[in-house]
């Protein structure tokens, strides 16, 4: 009962800012980082990203992807957050940020932050920095340089200077010579245990096998070091040999079968014609010598001329030192020649240990005999001994990259402080796009084009796909631009801009697809207009097309029957005007003057019987009627602009209404102006001639004035009032 009334910690204090339309999480002190885990997951903006294409340093992201699975989640945030601060005496070393972590930072009370701090300044030392009070990524990029003056490095491999005395230096050379090497830490080739334990294992495996022959040398090795080379020798010809005493045997089961055995007489009639040699291919399919039942071999005249030499060294190599000198060679003593050959054959075939037989056998039997395996194993375990202090280098590393850009991962993750405070660019944000007059900053990296409008569009924001391809290069990505500002006239697929990445490189962009939604209000106030005056144009430029074919047809018709006219017709007198047949036409012009006076006077009579300050606020009832509607509903499509969607389809689980609401979005796309203070000359030589609307005005006014004097004395009696 008593843990019912014991006092719980306080809750941390969070501090929240307001952006995009909801509340984000200020990550500024220590106690914010080792409280992240309090925070409700339902106040963070993110729930996961790719651990690629952002504009962010990937082994970080690496490191904090600790499942390897390509994605950013909570558990890893907070686990990788957990840890820094383990390590590190204030956890607000984290907002501080830096490419150089102070050494004095880490917090050595505890064993890890102690082996880290061991560790950071053995690096440094190694580097030839022992004097540094911190260190950064640069000390940590190239491992090889950090272990370069050491031969003890806790990997387990030892290069040849890592032996104490000439022979285990000796020994480790021949161990690579053998077997290949390991690469050290410190870049130099060395041996592993693995490495020595599979060289003695050869080793004892190669001095058996040939300690066995030395045993039975009388059958395996009948020529003693010789017997080697002899077998070769006698191994060219054995299956000739066994082939001509099979013969024999044959032609003494048969004499019928000498004849064929021996070749017919039409094939040596083919070799007639060619011009022969010893190495002549035909020739080598022939017998030995020639058959005859019981024959033995001959072995100096009568052979096939094909095979004589190899004949001369069987001789000369193996039937003289084992038989004796003789001319020629029976069964019998051909099967004991084999049978001394067979147990050579099958010792060679059980050959073990080859591996290091190119040391020879006194020296293999020099190591065998030595104590060169202890000692390297002695040395192993030295550099073992080790192994924790050198692998917190990786930890080490770890540590410096946490401390420069886990600040950074939070604060366009748990909140999008980078993005709404304007501060910096978020991570999502790959560069910046330059087309027509404007400059886009918000521009995501995109895979799959299809895929990401599907959901992108949801955005409710003016979105333009770009290929872009850098010249002389074979790169090429895709972008995703939201245009939050200007109008929407000239953006069409095909019109090109320039694409500036993150790293200031520039890139062809291509327009390749666009998802239309409104721009700005401004936009939403001129679109009536600008529709019906697009409509109004294309109805002329149809009429005007239709009277010009109309003209074109007239004009053909009349080339082609105007020779016939003339021959056919005389000129004819000129008919008198008859003004009773345009009686109708004058009377249509009238009335339809008549309309449009009348008209025009009931709008001037309006605005005459409006007091002078009510005229304006027509107008403007006028403009608002007609752009009213179209400025509310993109008002309100602008109103629902939302970040989420977007940075949904490149992967991410946005967790927050994150809106792009109308200021917000005006700071995102900026429209070309002229600089502060910049003279400007209204002067243009090919400026379009002026219109006379002085002389336009003055004419309305004029037929204004027309009809209200004509409504005023007259309206009476025309029935107008």
């Amino acid at each position: 009962m008593a843990n019912l009334f014991e006092k719980k910690p306080p809750a941390h204090r969070w501090n929240f800012f307001r952006a995009g339309g909801f509340d984000q999480v200020l990550l500024e002190t220590g106690e914010d980082f080792r409280s992240l885990d309090q925070l409700d997951p339902k106040l963070w903006v993110a729930l996961a990203c790719p651990a690629k294409g952002l504009e962010f340093d990937t082994r970080t992201l690496e490191l904090i992807d600790t499942d390897g699975d390509g994605r950013i989640r909570v558990p890893e945030i907070l686990s990788a957050v957990r840890w820094a601060c383990s390590v590190l005496k204030d956890a607000g070393e984290l907002a501080r940020g830096g490419a150089s972590l102070p050494l004095a930072a880490i917090d050595d009370s505890n064993p890890e932050g102690a082996r880290l701090l061991a560790s950071a300044r053995q690096i440094l030392a190694n580097l030839g920095k022992g004097e540094a009070d911190a260190i950064s990524l640069d000390d940590l990029a190239d491992p090889a340089r950090i272990f370069a003056h050491t031969v003890f490095n806790g990997d387990g491999i030892v290069p040849a200077e890592a032996g104490a005395t000439p022979e285990e230096k000796a020994l480790i050379q021949d161990i690579m010579a053998c077997l290949g090497s390991d690469t050290d830490r410190s870049g130099a080739p060395g041996v592993s245990q693995a490495r020595v334990d599979q060289f003695f294992a050869e080793a004892q495996a190669y001095e058996q096998w040939r300690a066995k022959a030395e045993a039975d040398a009388a059958m395996i090795l009948p020529l003693g070091d010789a017997t080697a080379d002899v077998a070769q020798t006698f191994g060219a010809v054995k299956a000739k040999v066994d082939d001509y005493f099979t013969r024999c045997r044959l032609a003494a089961f048969d004499a019928r079968a000498a004849g064929p055995l021996n070749r017919a007489e039409a094939e040596y009639a083919a070799l007639a014609g060619k011009v022969l040699s010893p190495a002549e291919e035909d020739l080598a399919g022939f017998p030995l010598a020639q058959v005859a039942a019981g024959k033995p071999l001959p072995l100096q005249e009568g052979l096939n001329p094909a095979w004589a030499e190899a004949v001369g060294r069987l001789r000369d190599q193996v039937v003289k030192p084992l038989l004796g000198a003789r001319a020629e060679l029976t069964l019998e003593e051909w099967k004991g020649l084999s049978a001394k050959f067979a147990a050579h054959e099958a010792w060679l075939a059980a050959k073990a240990g080859s591996a290091v037989e190119k040391l020879g056998l006194a020296r293999v039997r020099e190591i065998l005999a030595g104590k060169g395996k202890d000692a390297l194993a002695a040395l192993i375990g030295k550099d073992l001994a080790l192994e924790a202090e050198a692998n917190a280098v990786a930890s080490v590393e770890r540590l410096v990259r946490y401390h420069r850009d886990l600040h950074t991962l939070l604060n366009n993750f748990v909140a999008f402080r980078d993005f709404y405070a304007r501060r910096g660019k978020a991570v999502f944000q790959a560069g910046v796009l330059y087309l027509d007059g404007r400059s886009c900053e918000l521009c995501l990296r995109v895979d799959d084009e299809a895929k990401h409008g599907a959901l992108a569009g949801l955005s409710r924001a003016y979105l333009a796909y770009c290929a872009c391809t850098r010249k002389g290069s074979a790169e090429k990505m895709t972008i995703v631009a939201a245009f939050t500002g200007g109008d929407s006239d000239f953006l069409m697929v095909g019109r090109n801009g320039v694409f500036y990445d993150r790293k200031g490189q520039d890139w062809d962009a291509t327009i390749t697809k666009v998802v239309e939604n409104p721009i700005s209000i401004r936009q939403a106030f001129w679109s009536p207009y600008k529709r019906v005056g697009k409509m109004i144009g294309e109805q002329i430029e149809k009429l005007a097309a239709s009277k010009e074919k109309a003209v074109q047809d007239q004009a053909a018709a009349g080339v082609a029957g105007a020779g016939a006219a003339v021959e056919a017709s005389k000129p004819a007198a000129p008919a008198a005007f008859d003004i009773g047949k345009f009686a109708g036409v004058f009377a249509a012009i009238g009335l339809a003057l008549g309309a449009i006076g009348t008209a025009i006077a009931a709008l001037v009579t309006g605005l005459l019987n409006l007091a002078w300050w009510q005229i304006p606020l027509a107008f403007a009832g006028v403009l608002l009627v007609i752009s009213g509607p179209s400025m509310i509903i993109a008002a309100l499509k602008l109103r629902q602009r939302n970040l989420g969607p977007l940075l949904d389809a490149s992967g991410w689980a946005v967790n927050a209404r994150a809106m792009l609401n109308i200021p917000f979005g005006g700071a995102l796309t900026s429209i070309a102006t002229l600089p502060e203070g910049a003279k400007r000359s209204l002067s243009d030589p090919y400026a379009q001639k002026k219109q006379p609307w002085g002389l336009y005005l003055f004419l309305l006014i004029l037929l204004a004035a027309g009809a209200w004097a004509v409504y005023r004395f007259y309206g009476e009696a025309l029935g107008l009032r």
